[in-house]
C-alpha cells in the first residue's frame, strides 16, 4: 500500500488538485493508495483568524467566512460534473453552516477556548478531503473517504500533541482490514481525544497523520508531496544557491525541521523511527524529481554538514548574579519553574563559572517566563544576589546540522570564523555532545547574511561572492566596469569568484539592484535612477547587509573619503584610488587602519601610488618581512612624467597639459598634479607604510608653477596663466637640455624626511628615459643597500588605475 500526503500549496486551486489526481493515479497503477490531504492553501490560517476576530466582536469574520465558502463551492463546480454536484454541495453547505454557528457562539460569548480552536481549525481538512473524494469518484476510481478523527486518538497539552498509539494503531488496523477500496481519502490534521472530543495534531499535522497511518500499517515508505524538491541545504527563499538534499537521516531531518525547515512537521518522524520506514519528500509539480529520502542512515550524503537552518520567533532570557555560583539545585529550580508554566526551552547555555544562565524560548512565551522566574526568585532578587531576568529580542537561532559533523574537526571554528569575518556577532552558543547540531544566537537582522555566509563556506564549490558598491563612474570607474564585465566568466571559472555590482553612484545619480546591475546598460539605467545621496547610499549598503561587501571609491573627493570609517565600522571593505584619506591627518589614517582590523574588513589603496603598479604591496611585504627602509626615491606622477616627456619647447606647455588631461593622465583639476600636492601625498603614504608618522605639511615641496596659477579657481583661468608663463617653462627645458639632462618631478624619503620637486636627471640615472606616463620607485633598504629594489611601469591612466582597483578587489576575494 502507498501512503501519500499532499500539502495545502499542492491544493491551492482546482488546477493543482487535477495535477495531484494524476500523481495519485500513477501510484494506483502499482498498488492501493492511502492519500492524506491538507486544507486548501491558506484556509487553516483563515479559520483561526476568523476565530480571533469573532472573539474580539469584529464582524469582519463574516466576510472571510463568505469568501471561503464561495471558494469551496467554486472548487466543487470546477472539479465535479454538474450531475454529481448536489450531494457534495450539500455537505459543503452543512460544514459552513456549522462553522457559522460556532463563530457566532465565539462572537456572543466573547470567548475562544482551546477546545473550540481545535474544532474550528480542523474544518479545512475535512472540507478539502470531502471535495477531493467526490472528484475521484467522478473519475470512476474506487475510492472511500475516511474520517481520520474517528481513528486517531490523541490529547493536546499546551500545543504539544501526545498520540495514544496503542488505541490509534488498533483502530487503523481494524479499519483497513474491514474496508476495501483502491483509494482511501483521508483528511489530515484532525483527531479526537480519549473522551471523543475533537482535537488536532498541531500545525503541519497532516504530515503526522500520514506517518501515523504508515507506522500502523508498517509500509516501506511514506511520500510527502509539497511545493519544493525536498529538503534543502538552506531555505531557498533566503539562500538562492541552496539545493535539495538527496539523502538525510531521521535525526538530521528532526534537527532541521525543529530549527525552522518547514518542509516537514517534526513529530512526523516519531511513528516511523523504530519501524525504519522511509520518508520521501517529493515535489507535486515535478513528481519525477527524486526529492529527499529520509531514512535511518545518511551515509550517502558525502558532506560533513547536511544543512543550515534557523528559527526566528524566539527571545533570549538571561539570569545572572553571584547568588547562583556554587548553589546546588539552582538550575533545577530554574527549569522546574519553566516546566510548571509549560514553557519549552529551545536553547540553553550556561557559563562554567555558574554566574549566568541564558536560554531561548518562543517569543510569545518570553514575558510569561520572565514573570514566573522573577516571582520565584523574588527573595534572591530583593537581596541583590541575582538580577531580574532580562529579555533580549530581535534575535534568531542559526544552526549547522549533520550526522557526520562529529567525525570532523574544526567545523565550529570554520563556522564562527566565517560569521566573525562578516561582522556577525554571536550572542550565545550551544552544541550537544552528539555534535549533530551547532547552534548560535545572532541578531535577527543578520540572518540572511549568516545563512548565505555559512552556505558559501560549507556547501558551495570553493567560490566566493563579492558584492560591490561603486561610487565614481567617470574615466576610471567606467573602465573598471568594462573590465568587470569582460572578466566575469574568467573570475568564476578560474578564481571561483562571483563578482556582482549592486550599487553605482556618480555626483548626480545613484542606482541599486539587489540582483546585480546589468553592466551592459548601466549608463542608461543610472541616468534614469534616483538622485545621489551619500548618506542614503551608505544606508542602503548597510541595509542590504550582504557578506563580502566592498565599497569602491573611484573619485578624488574628500567628502567621499570621509565615509570610509562608516563602511569599515560595519565590516564593509573599502577599495580606493582616492589618496585623500591615506594622506589625511595621521590620526585619521591610523583610525581607518584600526577600524579595518577591528571589524575584519579590508582597506586597500594600492592605486594611491603608481596606479596599477604593486608599489604599496611591495613596500608592505618588505616591512612585514623585517626589512628596514633606508631611502625611497621615486618618480610618482604619471601625469607630470607625461608632461615633461612630451614638452620640448616647441609645442606650448599648456597644450601638453591639455593633452595629458584629455588622455586621463591628470586629475579633473590638473593643478592637483602640477602643484606637486599629488606627489607629496604619495610620498607621504609611502612614508607611513614605512612606519613613519608624518603629516602632509612635513613634506617639503618645491613649486615650479607661479603662485598666481596655483591659486586660480577654474581650469580656464589656470590654462590662461600657463600661456602667460610659457617663457619660464621654455627656460627650464633649455637649461636641462644644455646640461644633457631631463626634467623629472622627483619624490624622496630619507632620514625620516620627505620632499618633492622638479629636478634635472642625468642620462645615466634610473629616472632617465622614462617613457609616457611611467612611474619608477627605488627602494633602498638594509637588504638592498646599494642596488635598490626597483618597481617600474605605467603609473597613470584610467585603464591601469582601474586594473589596480580590480586587483585590490581580487585580493579581497582571495582572502
Amino acid at each position: 500500500m502507498h501512503i501519500l500526503k499532499f500539502g495545502g500549496s499542492s491544493l491551492a486551486s482546482p488546477e493543482r488538485i487535477k495535477l495531484v489526481a494524476k500523481t495519485v493515479q500513477d501510484h494506483l497503477k502499482k498498488d492501493k493508495v492511502v492519500s492524506v490531504f491538507s486544507a486548501f492553501g491558506g484556509v487553516t490560517n483563515d479559520l483561526l483568524l476568523m476565530a480571533e476576530l469573532a472573539e474580539k466582536e469584529d464582524v469582519s469574520y463574516k466576510e472571510i467566512l463568505e469568501k471561503n465558502e464561495k471558494r469551496h463551492i467554486e472548487a466543487v463546480k470546477d472539479l465535479i460534473p454538474v450531475t454529481s454536484q448536489s450531494a457534495i454541495l450539500s455537505k459543503v453547505k452543512n460544514q459552513f453552516n456549522r462553522l457559522e454557528t460556532l463563530y457566532e457562539g465565539v462572537f456572543l460569548l466573547n470567548e475562544l477556548s482551546d477546545k473550540t480552536k481545535h474544532v474550528l481549525s480542523g474544518f479545512g481538512e475535512t472540507l478539502s478531503s470531502l471535495i477531493i473524494s467526490e472528484y475521484f469518484k467522478s473519475l470512476k476510481i474506487d475510492s472511500l473517504w475516511v474520517d481520520s478523527s474517528e481513528l486517531i486518538v490523541c490529547k493536546n497539552v499546551n500545543e504539544k500533541v501526545q498520540v495514544n498509539y496503542e488505541k490509534t494503531n488498533s483502530n487503523l488496523l481494524e479499519y483497513f482490514k474491514k474496508n476495501k477500496a483502491d483509494l482511501f481519502i483521508v483528511p489530515g490534521f484532525v483527531a479526537k481525544n480519549d473522551q471523543g472530543v475533537p482535537s488536532t495534531l498541531g500545525r503541519g499535522g497532516s504530515d503526522f497523520t500520514a506517518a501515523i497511518i504508515a507506522g500502523a500499517l508498517e509500509v516501506d515508505k511514506v511520500l510527502i508531496y509539497t511545493d519544493v524538491n525536498g529538503m534543502f541545504t538552506a531555505n531557498p527563499n533566503l539562500v538562492p544557491q541552496a539545493y535539495s538534499l538527496k539523502h538525510i537521516s531521521y535525526e538530521e531531518a528532526m534537527e532541521l525541521s525543529h530549527f525552522g525547515a518547514k518542509v516537514l512537521y517534526p513529530p512526523t518522524l516519531q511513528p516511523l523511527l523504530d519501524k525504519n520506514i522511509e520518508i520521501h519528500i517529493k515535489n507535486t509539480f515535478a513528481p519525477e524529481d527524486p526529492g529527499t529520502v529520509i531514512s535511518k542512515s545518511s551515509k550517502k550524503n558525502f558532506r560533513w554538514v547536511t544543512g543550515i537552518t534557523h528559527i526566528d520567533a524566539i527571545k533570549l532570557l538571561n539570569i545572572e548574579g553571584s547568588g547562583m555560583v556554587g548553589i546546588p539545585g539552582f538550575s533545577k529550580r530554574f527549569f522546574e519553574i519553566l516546566f510548571q508554566e509549560h514553557i519549552n526551552v529551545v536553547l540553553i547555555t550556561q557559563a562554567s563559572s555558574e554566574h549566568s544562565i541564558c536560554i531561548a524560548v518562543k517569543a510569545d512565551e518570553a514575558e510569561k517566563a520572565k514573570e514566573a522566574l522573577d516571582e520565584a526568585f523574588e527573595v534572591e532578587i530583593g537581596y541583590k544576589k541575582i538580577k531580574p531576568v532580562e529579555i533580549e529580542d530581535n534575535v534568531s537561532i542559526i544552526a549547522l546540522v549533520g550526522d557526520r559533523m562529529k567525525s570532523h574537526h574544526g567545523l565550529s571554528g570554520k563556522m564562527f570564523s566565517a560569521l566573525g569575518n562578516n561582522n556577525i556577532n554571536i550572542r550565545a552558543i550551544a552544541q550537544g555532545s552528539s555534535e549533530r547540531n551547532i547552534s548560535a544566537v545572532i541578531a535577527k537582522k543578520d540572518v540572511v547574511k549568516a545563512l548565505n555566509t555559512l552556505h558559501e563556506q560549507f556547501f558551495e564549490v570553493p567560490s566566493k561572492e563579492l558584492n560591490l558598491f561603486i561610487t565614481g563612474v567617470g574615466n576610471v570607474g567606467s573602465k573598471l566596469l568594462d573590465q568587470l564585465k569582460k572578466q566575469e566568466q574568467y573570475l568564476l571559472d578560474k578564481l571561483r569568484l562571483k563578482v556582482r555590482v549592486l550599487g553605482l553612484s556618480n555626483s548626480r545619480k545613484m542606482l541599486f539592484d539587489e540582483d546585480g546591475i546589468d553592466l551592459q546598460n548601466w549608463k542608461e539605467n543610472l541616468e534614469k535612477s534616483e538622485k545621489a545621496d551619500k548618506q542614503k547610499f551608505f544606508d542602503k549598503v548597510k541595509e542590504l547587509n550582504l557578506r563580502n561587501s566592498i565599497f569602491v571609491d573611484n573619485t578624488a573627493s574628500p567628502e567621499i573619503s570621509d565615509w570610509y570609517k562608516n563602511y569599515l565600522a560595519n565590516s564593509i571593505s573599502v577599495v580606493t584610488c582616492n589618496k585623500i584619506a591615506c594622506a589625511d591627518a595621521f590620526e585619521n589614517y591610523q583610525n581607518l587602519q584600526n577600524l579595518a582590523r577591528e571589524y575584519g574588513a579590508s582597506f586597500l589603496y594600492e592605486t594611491n601610488v603608481g596606479a596599477g603598479l604593486p608599489i604599496i604591496d611591495t613596500l608592505q611585504n618588505l616591512v612585514a618581512s623585517g626589512d628596514r627602509i633606508k631611502k625611497i626615491q621615486a618618480v610618482l606622477s604619471g601625469s607630470l612624467n607625461f608632461v615633461f616627456n612630451n614638452y620640448n619647447g616647441t609645442e606650448p606647455f599648456y597644450k601638453v597639459v591639455e593633452t595629458a588631461m584629455k588622455e586621463g593622465f591628470t586629475e579633473p583639476d590638473p593643478k592637483i598634479d602640477l602643484s606637486g600636492v599629488d606627489v607629496a601625498r604619495k610620498i607621504l603614504i609611502l612614508s607611513r607604510e614605512s612606519g613613519l608618522q608624518l603629516e602632509l605639511e612635513d613634506i617639503e615641496r618645491e613649486d615650479f608653477l607661479s603662485q598666481e596659477s596655483l591659486n586660480s579657481e577654474t581650469n580656464e583661468k589656470f590654462f590662461e596663466l600657463l600661456k602667460e608663463d610659457e617663457k619660464d617653462f621654455k627656460k627650464m627645458y633649455q637649461n636641462a637640455a644644455s646640461n644633457n639632462a631631463e626634467l623629472k618631478y622627483v619624490a624622496q624619503l630619507e632620514d625620516g624626511k620627505g620632499k618633492v620637486g622638479l629636478q634635472e636627471v642625468g642620462a645615466q640615472h634610473p629616472f632617465a628615459n622614462l617613457s609616457g606616463s611611467d612611474n619608477i620607485v627605488l627602494f633602498f633598504t638594509e637588504r638592498y643597500p646599494e642596488q635598490p629594489l626597483i618597481v617600474k611601469g605605467a603609473g597613470a591612466g584610467a585603464e591601469v588605475t582601474a586594473s589596480g582597483i580590480f586587483a585590490d578587489i581580487i585580493r579581497i576575494g582571495k582572502k
